[in-house]
């Protein structure tokens, strides 16, 4: 691994390549079996534990940022959530995450044609909690993207409109896009996007408690139970009851 950071004839592809050797060499069989449980479509794994595959990005992090540079880490993260195993594309992720501050609107387009890459909702929520819903906070205007995710036929891009803004709702930002966006997919049968959907509302409850009851007491009805439960979980429990009769 360390030639990879050091060899300047060395590429992302050689790198990336070298990676997934890695995963490929040191993941647990037996973990990976057990991973396909917590998915319903089928998932290739190498059966890394999320806090082994964070511990080796952030250090082959620090070796490919100090011999080749943030561009070529880039590449080398792109590269990787090309990848067909889960840990390829999360690895990717854990290369970058906590470094949003240093990208700007190519890093953003970039990060957003992963989507059409995303395979679960693992390496989905890894990519759009983790690297764009910060640079949606980063940067306001960012967050009308949602509403043309929302209109997609691509599931994951639908969630995405959803999890995109929850880093926000926790700065009580985007109140009136999160309703505009609620009422876009309140008749989504999805269920990974009814899940996106009722955690953004569970986070904005979370913080907003008062209003977000008002609003989900305005549109129940309308709601799918699964949204409405998700998002009523951190409620006070008279709240909860109360909706739940009237729902």
């Amino acid at each position: 691994m360390t030639r990879a950071a050091n060899k300047s004839n060395d590429g992302p592809g050689r790198t990336a390549a070298e990676i997934r050797s890695m995963l490929r060499s040191k993941g647990s069989t037996a973990h990976a079996k057990g991973v396909q449980w917590f998915f319903k479509e089928e998932i290739k794994s190498h059966g890394w534990y999320t806090g082994n595959l964070r511990k080796a990005a952030r250090q082959l992090r620090r070796a490919i940022l100090k011999e080749r540079g943030l561009a070529f880490l880039l590449k080398v993260a792109d590269k990787l959530f090309a990848g067909r195993f889960l840990e390829e594309k999360v690895f990717a992720v854990f290369l970058l995450e906590d470094m949003t501050v240093e990208f700007g609107e190519p890093e953003f387009r970039l990060f957003e044609s992963w989507l059409t890459r995303v395979s679960s909702w693992a390496d989905h929520d890894a990519l759009v909690h983790d690297l764009i819903s910060p640079m949606v906070v980063s940067e306001r205007r960012r967050a009308a993207r949602v509403f043309r995710w929302a209109n997609s036929e691509n599931r994951w891009h639908r969630r995405a409109a959803c999890v995109a803004l929850i880093r926000g709702t926790r700065q009580k930002m985007f109140a009136l896009e999160i309703r505009r966006l609620t009422e876009l997919l309140l008749a989504d049968e999805d269920d990974m996007v009814q899940k996106g959907l009722g955690w953004l509302l569970r986070e904005t409850a979370k913080h907003d408690p008062e209003r977000t009851a008002a609003y989900l007491m305005k549109i129940r009805t309308r709601l799918p139970r699964l949204v409405l439960r998700t998002a009523c979980e951190t409620l006070p429990t008279r709240r909860r009851q109360i909706l739940a009769k009237l729902s």
